[in-house]
């Protein structure tokens, strides 16, 4: 078998229950010079048996890696694959049969591309709905993601590809020291932002960030999500999220208390706007409620001095 373009990765920790699609995703792919790296992630579920039920196949690699952490698990996947592209697919998701050769085209057509990844659409458990008190901005926490039916050029961090529909080149990636450990989700907690961090460290480097409507991947949203409480954490990590990346970059201090204070009264101010509407009054809830999150992240770094001298 030729040496890999492309390696694609899966980085799980106890999700025995969707891995076994997620894997036989990529084994379909009509894509010929690719690898599949599976880590697993301190998992304590059925996750090797499924991975070894697939092992015969000369294309799958089974990593395990003790430190917990999803970012540590995608560094981990890196330095095992041989491929110069890195492809990254949550384990709760499924490829398209086309997802890897729309990724390798635009690295191929375009050199100063850093970063891209596809649309992603959402798998509903089955006999449930989507509940009312979910607006379309809402469905992006669950993983949808689609910026139209053109290749796109991200200029907007915000707008970055998702994490589990993600590519990377692995010279930019060794460029700027791997994913930072200090983001993204460990065990329970749902920390987020290494996304939007990479592309803001690849515009300022000059590469280029690519949405690509062809690399399609579906992801499935676990029933437990349909609930508010798991919005109200989500966004309240969010916020904790957005902290710590404004830190690394160097933009932290006191003004970061009058810009979350401002967005906390923004919030609370169109929860009360939008009342009647349940999937809007829940929308701006869930920011305000981001907001203190975010307030509380900042206020800790603020002491840490303090209490540290």
């Amino acid at each position: 078998m030729p040496p890999p373009r492309i390696s694609a990765i899966i980085c799980t920790h106890n999700r025995d229950d969707y891995l076994g699609a997620a894997i036989d995703s990529l084994l379909q792919q009509d894509f010929d010079h690719y690898e599949i790296i599976v880590v697993d992630n301190a998992s304590t579920d059925q996750t090797r048996t499924i991975v070894e039920a697939r092992l015969p196949h000369p294309r799958l690699h089974y990593i395990y890696e003790a430190t917990l952490g999803l970012s540590a698990a995608r560094n981990t996947g890196a330095k095992a694959a041989q491929g110069e592209i890195l492809a990254y697919l949550d384990d709760d998701a499924e490829a398209s049969r086309g997802w890897l050769a729309a990724l390798i085209e635009i690295y191929e057509q375009n050199p100063k591309v850093a970063i891209a990844g596809g649309r992603v659409t959402l798998i509903w458990p089955e006999n449930q709905t989507p509940p009312k008190w979910l607006s379309v901005n809402m469905t992006g926490n669950l993983g949808a993601y689609d910026l139209g039916d053109e290749i796109t050029y991200i200029t907007q961090p915000g707008l970055t590809p998702r994490g589990l529909n993600y590519s990377i080149t692995a010279d930019f990636l060794n460029q700027i020291g791997g994913f930072d450990v200090n983001l993204g989700r460990v065990g329970k907690n749902l920390l987020s932002n290494e996304e939007l961090y990479m592309t803001e460290k690849a515009l300022q480097m000059g590469y280029q960030v690519a949405y690509l409507p062809k690399a399609l991947v579906a992801h499935n949203v676990a029933p437990n999500r349909l609930a508010p409480s798991w919005f109200m954490s989500r966004s309240w990590w969010q916020g904790i999220s957005e902290c710590y990346r404004e830190q690394v970059a160097g933009r932290s201090g006191s003004h970061q208390l009058k810009a979350g204070g401002e967005r906390l009264i923004r919030g609370l101010y169109k929860t009360l706007k939008y009342l009647p509407d349940p999937a809007q009054r829940f929308e701006n809830l869930l920011y305000a409620y981001g907001q203190i999150g975010y307030l509380s992240s900042v206020v800790r770094a603020m002491l840490r001095p303090a209490s540290a001298g």
